[in-house]
């Protein structure tokens, strides 16, 4: 897996991969297609290193003693960025690094499953990077990203859509949806539109007047 070179540098995603559950083989080949730069986080750096894949970047605070001198010989060229601040998460750093360098766009993976606590910061705290990078995070059943704008896409009937707030949302207004809404207003723990799905083969529209919504396409 490590064809990625294929593509030219910051013209596509970067894939960033974290250290919660792993995905199938197949989703990250087909991510690595388009991913010129790899960036691993931390120690997820030796179940990357067994399937074989191409690391550019190691980052993280290094807070479990990896042996970094081993981890150079197990591959050259690597970069390895320290990140030490403690009020950041390892993913946060990483698509900070990311939005540093110039990138354009990231898919992330690995950022779900294990630990239920990580996977809900993960997922939440990709909002606040919505209006500097285009992100979307993956694994074997969900693709979630934030919405920037206006959100129109093309969906099978029957596709499922959920559309989640991360705090409140006002002004949410969908189109093309089998459970449609108007103006209304959503909230984390309260009030969202899960489980929703497409009504039939057509667009999907979504707006929100304010606050953070993800858009979760989600398959079982």
């Amino acid at each position: 897996m490590s064809s990625h070179h294929i593509v030219r540098e910051k013209q596509e995603p970067a894939l960033l991969i974290a250290n919660g559950e792993a995905c199938s083989k197949e989703l990250v080949g087909q991510l690595l297609e388009w991913s010129p730069t790899v960036v691993v986080l931390d120690s997820a750096i030796w179940r990357v290193f067994d399937l074989g894949i191409k690391v550019d970047v190691l980052l993280g605070d290094f807070d479990r003693n990896l042996d970094l001198d081993n981890i150079r010989a197990q591959q050259y060229p690597l970069d390895i960025v320290h990140a030490p601040d403690q009020n950041k998460t390892d993913l946060d750093k990483g698509v900070e690094y990311l939005i540093d360098q110039g990138y354009p766009a990231v898919n992330i993976i690995w950022a779900t499953g294990r630990r239920a606590d990580h996977t809900l910061t993960n997922m939440t705290n990709i909002v606040r990077y919505k209006d500097r990078i285009r992100i979307v995070m993956l694994d074997d059943h969900s693709r979630i990203f934030p919405l920037v704008g206006r959100f129109e896409k093309w969906y099978e009937a029957g596709t499922p859509i959920s559309l989640i707030p991360v705090g409140t949302v006002t002004g949410f207004t969908s189109e093309g949806l089998t459970y449609n809404l108007q103006e209304a207003t959503l909230k984390l723990g309260y009030f969202t539109s899960s489980s929703n799905e497409a009504a039939e083969d057509g667009f999907v529209r979504i707006e929100a007047k304010t606050g953070d919504l993800l858009i979760m396409e989600c398959w079982d």
